[in-house]
């Protein structure tokens, strides 16, 4: 396996150089993974007016679907030839499990990526609008036409726990819908998004419907949401970043998609505890707890509080924290110094106010290099405790005790965020009829999906918007009517 180490940026169907690099690490073992230019701020300019000459030529948006398809087909071939170093490169940079940056990342990304494009063909974008028959007479109308025409420009800015998913997630939709995209990946994770500019070359996008930029700091990113040739931005990431976008775009009335923060609750009834455990480890699996639909506030009967929570720090004991190319290892570190330097915070912020560590808490042993944090358990008093307020993005899980399901769901929906939430019980019935009452953009109950077909989004400030699903895809288009008569005779 071959880390791919593009070094240069992709900008209007090229590729660019610049005078500053940007230095990946691997946060496994703090080793250099690559460098990649930093795409020059005049080059970013260049990329958004190349997209807004491309969209309003129509060199792209154009076409028709069949065609559209047929070469984002060929662009996902070509990624997928490389999937095995592909997969390499994003435990690399990400510091993620091999297992999961192959099987969810690369094979589940591109599997996501195809039935978004099936998902959009199956679509009509051009239909009947219904209105009363009298309106029609009297108006002289003999058609009124709803039409889905793409909004123009779309930035799209991707987070680094799920770089290429994310891209996937953003820029095909977005693509299909004749839109032309700047992608600006995360400065912790750019390497395996710039393979989407290889294959774009290879698949014939056209020159300024798709470009790959990289920053190290935040104006490119500034320039990408403000600039008024741009007429949407898809954002993933923390909501105090989604607040600074949405001010940045308020000026131009762009459009704006915002996947936020989460504090997720998994809610356990009395006959369904035995599965706390497996949750919990559900929880920092993988990603370790970077995910922002990760249900990191575990809500269980007060009276069975102490049994989940010896089960649940059983769990985490048994998790192998390790090195991601570690076959055995089934969590890596978190992204940075930073974000585990945050983690830690928390936790003693957490001890500070009530809280125990039922289990980790600290730096697991043996992990000199890389940074590391031991999957944590926190058995907190109640739903006030920073743990269980703020998103920590990291392994660290709360366990709270309710009194009944009606308290279960006050402290669930007792939080700014609403992006997730799991409900689990054997009666089916009243567990989904607690996933009603949750003010939350996806609650799964007994089960899990993620689907193309199936939508994403927050309530509250976990964002705005839809992502995936038939309002993931709408979410790139604008809506036209069109009344069309004749003119009297």
């Amino acid at each position: 396996m071959t880390v791919a180490t593009q070094p240069r940026t992709y900008v209007d169907g090229g590729w660019v150089d610049g005078d500053e690099l940007l230095a990946v690490e691997n946060p496994a073992d703090e080793s250099h993974v690559g460098d990649v230019t930093v795409t020059p701020l005049a080059e970013i300019e260049r990329a958004v007016l190349a997209a807004r000459r491309s969209f309003d030529a129509g060199v792209w948006a154009a076409q028709p679907t069949s065609e559209r398809a047929a070469v984002l087909h060929a662009w996902l071939d070509h990624i997928e030839s490389d999937a095995v170093d592909l997969s390499a490169t994003i435990v690399a940079e990400a510091g993620q499990p091999a297992m999961f940056a192959e099987f969810m990342q690369v094979r589940g990304g591109l599997a996501l990526a195809r039935n978004l494009i099936e998902l959009y063909g199956s679509m009509r974008h051009e239909e009947p609008n219904p209105v009363p028959v009298d309106e029609l007479t009297f108006g002289r109308v003999a058609l009124s036409i709803r039409r889905h025409e793409p909004v123009g420009v779309v930035t799209a800015i991707t987070p680094y726990n799920a770089a290429l998913l994310m891209a996937f997630q953003k820029v095909v939709p977005a693509l299909m819908a004749g839109n032309s995209v700047i992608l600006r990946p995360s400065p912790l994770t750019p390497l395996s998004s710039l393979v989407l500019g290889t294959a774009a070359d290879v698949a014939g996008i056209p020159p300024g419907v798709l470009s790959i930029v990289v920053e190290q700091g935040a104006a490119g990113a500034e320039l990408l949401t403000t600039h008024p040739a741009v007429d949407m931005i898809s954002f993933t990431g923390s909501t105090a970043v989604g607040r600074q976008i949405l001010a940045q775009a308020a000026p131009t009335l762009k459009r704006v998609v915002l996947e936020l923060g989460g504090k997720s609750a998994q809610i356990y009834f009395p006959d369904a505890v035995h599965r706390a455990a497996m949750g919990a480890a559900m929880v920092v699996a993988s990603t370790a707890g970077q995910a922002c639909v990760a249900a990191t506030r575990m809500l269980v009967p007060e009276d069975a509080k102490a049994e989940v929570v010896e089960a649940v720090a059983g769990a985490y004991g048994a998790i192998v924290v390790g090195a991601p190319t570690d076959p055995s290892a089934t969590m890596g570190p978190v992204i940075s110094a930073a974000q585990r330097d945050r983690c830690e915070r928390y936790i003693e912020d957490a001890t500070n106010h009530g809280g125990t560590v039922a289990f980790g808490g600290g730096r697991p042993p043996g992990l000199d290099r890389g940074y590391y944090v031991e999957p944590t358990v926190l058995d907190v008093p109640d739903n006030q405790n920073p743990a269980a307020r703020d998103e920590i993005f990291g392994p660290v899980l709360t366990v709270i005790g309710y009194r009944d399901i009606d308290h279960a769901v006050e402290i669930a929906n007792d939080s700014i965020y609403g992006l997730s939430a799991q409900v689990y019980g054997a009666d089916v019935a009243a567990a989904t009829a607690v996933a009603r009452r949750l003010r939350t953009g996806a609650v799964n109950v007994n089960t899990a999906i993620f689907s193309a077909y199936a939508p994403g989004g927050g309530y509250k400030q976990s964002g705005l918007g839809r992502e995936r699903g038939v309002e993931g895809i709408r979410a790139f288009q604008e809506v036209k009517h069109m009344a069309i008569g004749e003119l009297p005779r």
